[in-house]
């Protein structure tokens, strides 16, 4: 339920190649920084404006004079970067996203049409095509005892070996406002998450998770997913 290929559809990102050689999601990030480097020096000048050493910018896409891009970075068509996002660097954004005011990001991926729009931090993750997380909502990356980060599901458990590793969304994840997704939160596709909720552990697909813990699976009929 957790592998690259359960979570995401790889067509619609640049990183698509890249994520094919693992199979689950969080060996990716280590590499994220070296991805990111090799596709900017093959973009096509055509489309992308290396603005700055090893920031690559899409010709179509609105970056607000406030935000900051740190190097490197990759920014898609027709995406929108608003006024005071950090890009902190390490972040490969896809097309027709949104990074809204005060976002900061860091050795991300974010697939196509993926919004991140007020006030989220999305450090040490990866975020599934149409994937949104809801204002203030955030990933926490690293454990409050600093130990390794543990992929936790229903008694299942994966060492992963990374200290910093905050969620991995896959397709069509829905993320309510002011949540925290915490270290080795993996969100199958299209769930969702309440808002005020604290998130750990494996979601699987088509669920719900309410702010009090409980999961439910989705139905056809959106009276019933209440």
């Amino acid at each position: 339920m957790y592998t690259i290929r359960d979570l995401y559809d790889l067509d619609h990102t640049l990183a698509g190649d890249y994520l094919r050689q693992f199979t689950y999601p969080w060996e990716a990030l280590a590499g994220i920084r070296d991805l990111i480097l090799s596709l900017g020096e093959n973009l096509d000048p055509e489309e992308y404006n290396e603005v700055s050493t090893h920031v690559w910018v899409h010709k179509t896409a609105h970056v607000f004079p406030s935000a900051y891009l740190g190097a490197p970075c990759i920014i898609g068509p027709r995406t929108e970067v608003r006024h005071c996002a950090f890009i902190r660097g390490c972040a490969l954004v896809g097309a027709d996203c949104v990074v809204g005011n005060s976002v900061e990001l860091k050795n991300v991926i974010l697939f196509d049409h993926v919004q991140t729009p007020h006030y989220n931090y999305v450090g040490d993750s990866i975020l599934g095509y149409f994937s949104h997380m809801g204002a203030g909502s955030i990933t926490s990356n690293v454990k409050s005892d600093k130990k390794l980060v543990v992929v936790h599901d229903h008694g299942d458990n994966m060492e992963t070996g990374l200290k910093k590793f905050g969620a991995m969304l896959g397709d069509h994840v829905e993320v309510g406002c002011n949540s925290v997704l915490n270290p080795g939160t993996v969100i199958g596709r299209n769930c969702n998450i309440y808002p005020v909720s604290c998130v750990r552990g494996v979601l699987h697909e088509n669920s719900i998770w309410k702010n009090d813990g409980t999961v439910i699976e989705k139905k056809n009929n959106p009276e019933e997913n209440r």
